[in-house]
């Protein structure tokens, strides 16, 4: 295959290029030279020969005036010898001096000027025997005129010998100029040929070959002036031509390959768009992402992990592929600790090439020691973002180095950005259920305040005028009456307090992700209303409850704290919460305990709500107590939570 020379641009940058149009200016140039050269010379002789046939003609009135005086001092006309005196020397001066207002002057040869200067000398002596005043012979008079004839005549011999010198020198000049002509209308004719013509032939028949399809047609490159470029652009487009030819296969293969790898691409993120569309938890979105995008990118391991915005922590919600020493070594990542769990304001998507970095320390400090001991050579963390807020992150782990491409970091993105959404969405999901329920049982607590809490308020009141007026009856209440009376007024107390407990139940609600701000308040309000020490400990780091589900175990808690506060007679209560490897609250007191070898009869509502409560959303409820020895109630929560607390019960 052949190919333009690679020196073409440093061939011209060496010497200067002579443009064709230099060429032709040059050639202009010089024939122009010449002809005005020649068209000089002819005028210049012209004007020579103008001048001397201009002397020639004044020698002749010289000639007649010396006749007219040897006539004028034969006949002793005085007067008339004068002027023809002064004309005579006039013409003479003239002939001496020239004419600048008209072309006379006498040849500046030898011959010419020797001829003049005799015919004034002669003059001068004529001049001077003629002026005289005395009357010449008249014989004398006439030899001396005939000499002086002759030697005017001499002077225009002598001219008219020039001009015929001049007028050859103008013939030759004129057939100079016609030769000139000539011969530059056959150099411009050649110059043509050789700078215009030829190349074109040569062009259009390398155009020719190639409109034939031969794609190796090349022109020889014979000049450097503008048709010496055109050749070696020709000859640049025809190689590059025969190379599109050549490797036009090749080409469409590759551009096939590209097109797939797009296809691809579209695919995986409808896929990544419906499996965010098809998740019912969270638990179940974090691994269908964390598979899908590992087989997208090619890894060898994936982690989604969830960020917890007030510990600053992220936490592993799924992994695929990763061992399972790295995934219970990294459940949970300090943010910044790692090149895992960057920290939020400096949050990107980077890749991180473990093997060029000294084991187990990272230029800033990070700590690779455990996916380097994985065998893991590349790590890709990317954020994920739900506008400027990060959620969580996906991390790719390559047991070969891996360099990142623009593609694969736009489709790891938008993977990453469906993520957030999707987790946006469940979470959204969960607030809108817990915010009906929790307005469903705002719509109970207000019925109860409006209905059975007023009536029991009265019945309260009532209870106490009733005592009163015992007590102002004659001969007073009984025993009997004052017991029935103080129980009945226990009762409606005891009552009073259940409904106001009841009306604060159904007035929790949680904004937060994180339980234990509401779990604090909750303590909070049972000290205050009980007057019991209560010690809250929170252990381990886990993922964060969905809203609806959070609300559910607040309500089996404070169900728990409800019965502590009823039938304990406790004087200290811990509730204990552990958040990994899944979920477990522990509500235990130091009261006197019951038998919970009994089963669960009619009369113990709560409790059957506490299971029917933990039912609802996938936990099991476990009650140890014995007679002296307290009783601790243990809610272990399922290791994946559902997002819908739909079957849960809502009545206390």
């Amino acid at each position: 295959m052949a190919t333009p020379p690679a020196d073409d641009g440093r061939l011209l940058a060496s010497r200067p290029r002579r443009q064709l149009a230099a060429k032709i200016g040059a050639i202009g140039c010089v024939i122009l030279l010449l002809a005005l050269s020649s068209i000089g010379v002819t005028l210049w002789v012209t004007w020579q020969l103008e001048g001397g046939a201009a002397a020639v003609n004044e020698a002749g009135r010289m000639r007649m005036r010396t006749w007219q005086l040897a006539a004028a001092l034969a006949a002793s006309d005085h007067a008339s010898v004068h002027a023809l005196l002064s004309q005579y020397d006039a013409s003479l001066q003239l002939l001496h001096d020239g004419d600048p207002a008209r072309p006379l002057a006498v040849p500046r040869d030898d011959a010419s000027r020797e001829a003049l200067a005799e015919v004034g000398r002669q003059w001068r002596g004529l001049r001077q025997e003629w002026g005289s005043g005395a009357a010449p012979v008249a014989e004398r008079i006439t030899r001396q005129a005939g000499d002086a004839v002759r030697t005017i005549d001499h002077l225009v011999f002598t001219i008219e010998q020039q001009l015929a010198r001049w007028t050859t020198l103008l013939n030759t000049a004129q057939f100079v100029v016609m030769v000139l002509a000539i011969t530059a209308a056959l150099g411009v004719l050649y110059a043509a040929q050789l700078l215009i013509f030829s190349p074109l032939a040569r062009l259009r028949e390398g155009l020719g070959r190639v409109e034939s399809g031969d794609l190796s047609a090349r022109v020889a490159v014979l000049s450097d002036d503008e048709f010496g470029a055109v050749a070696k652009g020709f000859n640049r487009m025809s190689a590059r031509l025969q190379d599109l030819y050549a490797s036009l296969e090749r080409r469409v293969r590759e551009k096939t390959l590209h097109l797939e790898a797009e296809r691809a691409r579209l695919a995986v993120l409808y896929e990544g768009a419906a499996l965010a569309a098809r998740a019912g938890t969270l638990e179940a979105l974090a691994q269908g992402f964390a598979s899908h995008t590992r087989r997208a990118l090619h890894a060898d391991a994936s982690v989604v992990r969830w960020a917890d915005e007030h510990t600053r922590r992220y936490m592993m919600l799924a992994s695929d592929g990763l061992p399972a020493q790295l995934t219970q070594d990294e459940y949970c990542l300090p943010a910044g600790d790692c090149f895992c769990g960057q920290p939020r304001e400096r949050a990107q998507t980077r890749m991180f090439a473990l093997n060029e970095l000294r084991v187990g320390v990272s230029p800033a400090g990070l700590d690779a020691k455990q996916c380097q001991r994985a065998g893991y050579a590349s790590v890709l963390s990317a954020p994920v973002k739900l506008q400027d807020r990060v959620v969580g992150e996906i991390d790719l782990f390559f047991l070969a180095p891996t360099v990142l491409g623009k593609e694969d970091r736009v489709l790891l993105d938008t993977l990453a950005s469906h993520l957030a959404g999707a987790m946006e969405g469940l979470r959204a999901d969960a607030l809108r259920r817990e915010a009906a329920v929790a307005e469903e049982r705002g719509l109970l607590a207000r019925e109860l305040h409006d209905s059975i809490a007023q009536s029991l308020s009265f019945l309260k009141i009532q209870a106490s005028l009733l005592r009163e007026e015992v007590k102002r009856a004659p001969g007073g209440a009984t025993t009997g009456v004052q017991g029935t009376l103080a129980e009945l007024d226990a009762g409606i107390k005891e009552s009073l307090s259940d409904v106001r407990e009841l009306l604060l139940h159904f007035r929790t609600r949680t904004n937060n992700e994180d339980i234990a701000p509401a779990l604090r308040t909750t303590l909070t309000k049972f000290e205050h209303q009980t007057g019991l020490q209560t010690e809250l400990d929170i252990l381990g780091e886990g993922m964060a409850l969905p809203p609806d589900v959070q609300i559910q175990v607040l309500h089996v808690i404070q169900e728990a704290l409800s019965n502590v506060r009823k039938h304990a007679r406790a004087s200290r209560v811990w509730v204990a919460v552990r958040q990994s490897p899944q979920w477990v609250i522990t509500v235990r007191d130091d009261g006197c305990g019951m038998d919970a070898t009994r089963g669960v009869d009619e009369t113990h509502v709560g409790l059957r709500i506490m299971r029917e409560r933990a039912a609802g959303i996938g936990a099991s409820l476990d009650i140890l107590a014995a007679p002296g020895h307290g009783t601790c109630v243990t809610l272990v929560l399922p290791a994946s939570l559902p997002t819908s607390a739909g079957k849960s019960t809502e009545g206390t």
